[in-house]
């Protein structure tokens, strides 16, 4: 179980970094903040800089949120990957339009790219081992491909790679593509690339 304590420091924490910025911030001004003594904090922390992490951890864990129930859901798993699939389109339009952060990590990641690099890159991890888990799944389930699983897990760092290189861009119309059309094709091709072949004569 997740200490109610740590989470008030981390909210606390949060607070302050977005209002002082994380160079201006204590441990002293998160202790007083929060009411818990230093003592407290360093049962949890060894100093800031743990802390700092401990917010990118869990920021990053809310913009995995979505796909993380779908991939944990008992969709039956063509489905699943295509909801899947939705959501993370879903994902790469609220990131770009948010600056790759969420609104509460906005002010405290600012303009410094390195930090918005970094929480990008621990939710694309986060979010490949989900998408993992859905393929696996449909796999061992006897729908999937297990040859043709392995192409689409390497294929999708990269194509998603694309997809988010298209969004920050907006260059849809060079490509001659509208959003919606690049989101079905792209649905369509992953799930018709590892869904075996009798399966996709039945769903039709």
């Amino acid at each position: 179980m997740v200490s109610k304590t740590r989470e008030k420091l981390l909210d606390v924490a949060r607070q302050l970094f977005a209002h002082k910025g994380v160079e201006n911030t204590t441990i002293s001004d998160i202790a007083t903040a929060s009411d818990k003594g230093r003592r407290t904090i360093y049962t949890y922390f060894r100093n800031k800089r743990e802390i700092y992490n401990a917010v990118i951890e869990r920021e990053s864990e809310i913009l995995v949120a979505k796909v993380k129930d779908i991939a944990n859901s008992s969709l039956e798993p063509v489905e699943k990957l295509r909801q899947y699939l939705n959501a993370r389109f879903d994902i790469v339009e609220d990131a770009v339009r948010n600056g790759f952060t969420t609104n509460s990590l906005k002010a405290i990641l600012s303009l410094d790219f390195n930090r918005v690099e970094k929480i990008r890159r621990l939710a694309s991890s986060k979010e490949a081992e989900l998408f993992a888990h859905v393929i696996n799944e449909g796999v061992n389930k006897g729908v999937f491909d297990a040859a043709q699983a392995q192409c689409v897990l390497t294929a999708d760092s990269v194509m998603f790679q694309g997809v988010d290189y298209s969004f920050l861009r907006n260059n849809f119309e060079e490509l001659n593509l509208t959003k919606e059309k690049m989101r079905n094709d792209i649905i369509n091709f992953f799930v018709n690339a590892v869904v075996k072949k009798q399966t996709i004569f039945q769903l039709k």
